[in-house]
C-alpha cells in the first residue's frame, strides 16, 4: 500500500496543527477545573462563616501563601540588594570598557559607554550605605520590649534578669 506525496504532506502539516489545538483545549480544561475547584473552596469557606466557624488560613493555602510570599518579599528589601547590584552594574561596566576598547580599537569609546554604566552601579552601592536594615524598625503591634528586635518571626520573651 503506498501513500499519495499529497497525503504524506498533509499528515506533516495536520500533526503540529493538532498538538496545537490540543494544547489549547488542555490550557482551557485545565481553567475551567481550577476555577471549579476555586469556587467549591470558596463556598466551604462561606458555609464554614455562616456556621460561626472561623476558617484557619489553611483553609485557604494559595491565600495564605500568597500573602506569606508579599510579606517574604516586602523584607527582602535590603540594603544588600541595592549592594549586589551596584556591584553587579560595575562589573557590567568595566567590562564593556573592555570589551568595545580593545575590540573596537578606541578606548575612549569603551570609557564612555561602560563608565556610564560604573557611575549608576557606584550610584546603586552608595545608596546601599544609606539605607537602614529593615530588622532597624519594629513590627507595627510588636510587643518586644528589648532595645534591638530580634528576627521577624513570633514574639519572644523578654530578657530575664540574673542576679
Amino acid at each position: 500500500m503506498s501513500l499519495s506525496p499529497f497525503l504524506i504532506a498533509l499528515m506533516g502539516i495536520m500533526i503540529p496543527i493538532t498538538a496545537i489545538i490540543g494544547a489549547f483545549v488542555f490550557i482551557i480544561v485545565k481553567t475551567l477545573a481550577r476555577a471549579r475547584v476555586r469556587e467549591l473552596e470558596i463556598r466551604e469557606r462561606i458555609a464554614m462563616i455562616e456556621r460561626g466557624l472561623v476558617p484557619a488560613p489553611e483553609v485557604d493555602p494559595r491565600g495564605f501563601d500568597r500573602a506569606m510570599e508579599r510579606y517574604e518579599r516586602h523584607s527582602e528589601r535590603s540594603p544588600g540588594r541595592h549592594r549586589r547590584a551596584g556591584v553587579t552594574l560595575m562589573g557590567v561596566g568595566f567590562g564593556l570598557m573592555m570589551l568595545i576598547g580593545v575590540a573596537g580599537d578606541n578606548m575612549e569609546s569603551g570609557i564612555g559607554v561602560g563608565g556610564f554604566l560604573v557611575i549608576i552601579g557606584l550610584a546603586f552601592f552608595i545608596n546601599s550605605l544609606f539605607d537602614h536594615p529593615r530588622d532597624d524598625y519594629p513590627l507595627a503591634g510588636s510587643r518586644s520590649t528589648s532595645s534591638h528586635p530580634g528576627p521577624a518571626g513570633p514574639i519572644a520573651e523578654p530578657p530575664r534578669r540574673t542576679e
